[in-house]
């Protein structure tokens, strides 16, 4: 397609604040990945001046291509870093965060996926003085049932698996992956833990029609699926997935108002949200329900 003008709403006020360096130069001390950083994510000013930010473990390069994504795609990866967690942990102790997010990169190439590092960061989190509410958002380890369940078992406050887009796009954007599996991860969740909080999110403006993203939102319901989040696709380059269109924010509450129709206990939905983006606000809409 050919160039479009960014509209208004998607105007950042980057700003100032020493925070801002703060953050980054204790990433850097730790040697630590964001997806803030990695994804060219439009918040990460934002998150880094309220000293926050998405730890990404498992390294920064990925064993998959998603056309969307701005990780770095590589056929031979690194070894597993066995000290990432305790590293992992320490920046959130200095950061003194109470709520931390968890990501990686997806590592078909590592037994179980790279489960057993969700598991070795989530204790290292859970052990500190004033350990914070633990949200991750995993890969889908290729279906593997064990992988999902030792994640599970220990016991994050949220579970978060991206399903990306609509069904029909996803030989486009994910070859690699498959819509199905994306809703088992999260109905093995509910079926396994029925009182952890599950998540999902995905983006817009690659060319879904309105109906397939209800239907995708319905699909996710059907599995269980507490909370999701909702954004614009913005091309990292002019080698990736191209751009279809801005959505307007009008869109937007359109897509929030049904989600919240057919039982979302939360959602984020607007241009400049993504997966983890005011996560504790999203967590903390369902308090007072009957979830522990």
């Amino acid at each position: 397609m050919s160039f479009q003008k960014k509209p208004e709403w998607l105007r950042i006020d980057l700003g100032h604040n020493p925070a801002v360096k703060e953050v980054e130069g204790l990433l850097k001390d730790l040697n630590l990945h964001t997806v803030c950083k990695e994804a060219f994510c439009p918040n990460r000013m934002e998150c880094y001046r309220n000293r926050s930010a998405t730890f990404m473990i498992l390294g920064n390069q990925c064993s998959r291509n998603c056309r969307f994504c701005n990780v770095t795609h590589q056929e031979k990866l690194s070894p597993l870093d066995s000290d990432e967690p305790k590293r992992v942990a320490e920046a959130a102790k200095r950061l003194q965060l109470a709520y931390v997010v968890i990501t990686s990169v997806t590592r078909d190439d590592l037994p179980l996926g790279g489960a057993e590092q969700f598991v070795s960061v989530i204790q290292e989190l859970q052990a500190l003085e004033k350990p914070p509410v633990i949200e991750v958002l995993i890969p889908d380890f290729q279906g593997d049932t064990q992988a999902i369940l030792s994640v599970i078992d220990a016991k994050p406050r949220v579970l978060n698996h991206n399903i990306e887009t609509v069904s029909r796009l996803y030989p486009d954007l994910r070859p690699e992956a498959e819509y199905q599996r994306s809703l088992d991860v999260i109905r093995c969740v509910k079926d396994h833990n029925v009182h952890m909080l599950t998540k999902s999110g995905f983006m817009v403006g690659v060319g879904e029609q309105e109906d397939e993203v209800c239907k995708l939102l319905d699909d996710l319901r059907s599995v269980s699926c507490d909370l999701v989040t909702i954004g614009q696709y913005l091309p990292p380059s002019k080698d990736h997935f191209p751009l279809v269109e801005y959505v307007t924010p009008e869109q937007f509450d359109k897509y929030k108002t049904y989600a919240k129709s057919i039982g979302f206990r939360g959602v984020a939905s607007g241009p400049l949200v993504r997966s983890s983006y005011h996560a504790v606000e999203l967590v903390e809409s369902t308090e007072g329900t009957d979830h522990e």
